[in-house]
């Protein structure tokens, strides 16, 4: 399906639009502060390695230390290099990295919530069209690629690549054939080669000369991660609004991929591109909790810290000519839009789907069917199980960075995130026990009550007679003071 690709430059942030038929497909923000790490390769230090849970934490130089587990530590074994295959013994991370040790890591996965970063030392650099393996002495190709077609791909990537010096020295390393590089000619593949093993050799350098906690390389901007990751030959056009950031693009497009230049558009529009398309009600709609359906009915998407769930209901939707029918075209429609919301909003992990519930076995498999069809489209590897006995689909999505929520929204100072407040009257009820557990304590003249206005308005109408008796019990008089700046369940009590 083709696609055109929007891209909104600014100072601060670029934000970038895939459109497929008029409706936003993808969203990718990255912004100058808080710009991801997945890709960047670090000279790290152990801080402290835990033999129970078989990993290490290494300081890197962020607010928290990282996260390194056995599974991702290379190692040198009689069979091959890399991480041990099915069967073979794991070697104890406590004998092969010790505390206080320099390390090259890659970041793997961004600092999510409280967790830290996720790293490798089982490092890669990506290229146009191939990925660098410095440590290992494999040649493959992409398994997106089909297989007829890879074993002579390989033969040809092998030739290329040349006498291998192994360890990941001149010559030496692995490569493997990206998804984009199937149709790449030989000029441009031993070019990417050159290039990778180029950037390596800067890596190595750095890595002896600079100290522990620095950045040995970063992963490409935004801006060319979109030509290397996003364009290939279903994309149309490529429209930016930044003239300084067209030419830039330009000069890397003309060096390293020229099927992607040609697709470079200026946008010189009036209004804004991201207005032009409705990009921006777009992101709003993908930040709410209800979205609707063509058909009449909506989900609900909730995410949480442990899995994202999403609900199907038929809200207003009677169409079909039974009730049966009426359930089963709104989950096939639902399907769709699942998979739509899943890379628009780039929620990653597990994934928790309640369909309406169906009767029919048929009409269980047409909609896993389509849900398996329309995830296919999904640039980011995810898993889909069968329907559960309790009528869920569960799945996962690969989670390498923040979700567009997380990424543009914080919790709610009011309710910490947990989406709900306690009524005034709870908290009425709150501060006459306070106000009796004060008394108890201290023997003031008087006691003032400042609170948010809605739970003043109570005290003084439904629950006056019950302050009025607390007073009358306490002995002392207890006054009100409504303050506009509190929240509902804030409120202070003061001794006069």
């Amino acid at each position: 399906m083709q696609n055109d690709i929007l891209i909104n430059w600014s100072p601060q942030d670029t934000r970038v639009a895939v459109v497929e038929n008029g409706a936003v497909q993808e969203l990718h923000i990255e912004r100058v502060l808080e710009r991801g790490l997945v890709g960047n390769i670090y000279l790290g230090k152990v801080a402290r390695v835990l033999p129970g849970m078989q990993s290490a934490f290494i300081d890197i130089g962020l607010e928290r230390a990282a996260f390194l587990h056995v599974a991702d530590v290379w190692q040198h074994r009689e069979s091959g290099d890399g991480p041990p295959r099915k069967g073979e013994v794991q070697t104890p991370i406590e004998k092969l990295i010790f505390d206080g040790q320099p390390l090259m890591v890659q970041v793997i996965k961004d600092p999510i919530g409280t967790k830290g970063a996720r790293l490798s030392t089982q490092i890669s650099v990506a290229g146009r069209l191939l990925v660098f393996l410095p440590q290992d002495q494999h040649v493959g190709v992409s398994q997106k690629i089909p297989q007829e077609e890879r074993d002579a791909l390989r033969t040809r990537l092998i030739a290329l690549v040349g006498e291998k010096e192994g360890g990941g020295g001149g010559g030496g390393g692995g490569f493997i054939l990206r998804t984009n590089g199937e149709d790449a000619s030989d000029t441009e593949l031993a070019e990417d080669i050159a290039y990778l093993r180029k950037t390596w050799a800067g890596i190595r350098a750095a890595s002896q000369r600079l100290p522990v906690q620095s950045l040995l390389h970063q992963d490409l901007s935004l801006l060319q991660r979109v030509l290397r990751d996003l364009v290939g030959e279903q994309t149309v056009t490529v429209r930016i609004d930044s003239r300084e950031q067209f030419a830039a693009l330009q000069a890397y497009a003309s060096e390293y991929m020229p099927k992607a230049a040609a697709k470079l558009q200026l946008y010189k529009g009036e209004r804004p591109i991201f207005d032009l398309f409705g990009i921006d009600e777009e992101i709003a709609r993908a930040l709410g909790r209800r979205v609707e359906l063509k058909s009449g009915g909506y989900l609900i998407v909730d995410q949480t810290e442990a899995l994202t769930t999403m609900d199907v209901n038929t809200g207003g939707y009677v169409g079909a000519r039974n009730f049966d029918e009426t359930i089963f075209k709104t989950n096939l429609e639902a399907a769709g839009a699942i998979a739509r919301q899943l890379r628009l909003r780039n929620l990653g992990g597990i994934v928790v789907v309640d369909f309406i519930d169906m009767l029919r076995p048929e009409h269980q498999e047409a909609v896993l069917a389509e849900f398996r069809k329309q995830l296919a489209r999904d640039r980011v590897k995810t898993v889909v199980g069968g329907f559960s006995p309790l009528g869920l689909v569960e799945m996962t999505r690969k989670r390498t960075r923040e979700s567009l929520a997380h990424m543009l929204c914080e919790p709610c100072p009011t309710c910490a995130g947990v989406g709900e407040v306690k009524t005034a009257r709870s908290v009425c009820y709150d501060i006459l026990r306070e106000v009796l557990r004060e008394a108890r304590q201290f023997n003031p003249r008087e006691f003032r009550v400042i609170a948010a206005p809605k739970v003043i308005e109570l005290f003084l109408d439904e629950e006056s007679q019950h302050l009025a008796g607390l007073s009358d019990f306490i002995g002392k008089p207890i006054s009100l003071r409504a303050e506009n700046a509190l929240a509902q369940e804030q409120y202070d009590i003061v001794l006069l």
